[in-house]
């Protein structure tokens, strides 16, 4: 059985004196809350605000922990997955409609998340976001747990594209250790759109942040070659990304190549509805 006891301590543990990457476990339970805000953070990205007394008992110890959004079925009827005695999830067929996403904040002591919400043509989540309205019941579950990473290296290449950008935002908002301890962040962003540079990062010494369009197709392995990194050891850089699978390809070589601990994850993939990485 998954021992999903006290992640707290684990993940804090790692954090700080740890290298590469640890699976952490969460307690998996199911969260109702209200649709309390929604605001348009770019053109693109809608956020939405959640809060309900459910969610005060959310746990997530790091920036890029996840969520499931739980959806009704067409005709407004719900099969929500329960939790059981191993404290996480069945699922009973026919199964919910659900599409996962980062938690871009979390405020406990208020009982509030935020989650942003990629707005484009097709798919269920998306027009979710655009319909639903303050005061509408929304349903979460998890985050299942983390893929914690460490704050003990010396210089963080950080790779996104706009589904990526909640958690390398989350991660930068609350980094107040990475001007204490003189941390370098290089952080790469790839866009569809001019206007989704506009997305709000912390502004931090020692952070320097590229945005690019990938209109013509990604770029990334040459912007990650272009990086000055030779005079760091490969033992003192952390490569994270997240984004679209085959696009970070070129992150994977890159961290690969060069011996750094790295966690790269394929958030979406072109053609496919619901890639699970």
């Amino acid at each position: 059985m998954t021992d999903r006891s006290n992640p707290g301590p684990k993940v804090a543990a790692h954090r700080a004196g740890g290298r590469g990457t640890r699976r952490v476990p969460y307690p998996v339970g199911i969260n109702r809350g209200v649709v309390t805000r929604r605001e348009l953070v770019t053109p693109h990205m809608l956020r939405i605000t959640i809060a309900g007394d459910e969610l005060r008992r959310m746990i997530s110890h790091q920036a890029d922990d996840h969520v499931k959004v739980l959806f009704a079925f067409p005709d407004g009827t719900r099969n929500d997955p329960v939790q059981n005695a191993e404290l996480s999830l069945d699922w009973i067929k026919p199964y919910a409609p659900a599409r996962k996403y980062t938690l871009r904040r979390v405020d406990t002591e208020a009982g509030e998340i935020d989650l942003d919400f990629v707005l484009h043509e097709g798919g269920f989540a998306s027009a979710w976001a655009n319909d639903v309205e303050v005061g509408d019941e929304a349903v979460v579950a998890g985050p299942p747990g983390s893929i914690a990473f460490p704050d003990t290296y010396r210089h963080y290449v950080m790779v996104a594209d706009p589904t990526g950008l909640p958690a390398v935002a989350r991660w930068l908002e609350e980094g107040d250790w990475l001007v204490e301890r003189g941390v370098h962040v290089d952080v790469i962003v790839e866009t569809d759109h001019a206007e989704e540079a506009g997305y709000p990062l912390a502004a931090r010494d020692g952070v320097a942040v590229q945005w690019h369009s990938r209109a013509e197709g990604s770029r990334l392995g040459a912007a990650l070659e272009a990086l000055e990194l030779d005079d760091v050891a490969a033992e003192d850089v952390f490569v994270f990304a997240a984004g679209e699978a085959t696009d970070l390809k070129a992150v994977r070589r890159f961290a690969k190549e060069r011996g750094y601990d790295a966690l790269v994850t394929g958030y979406w993939k072109r053609g496919v509805a619901d890639l699970d990485e």
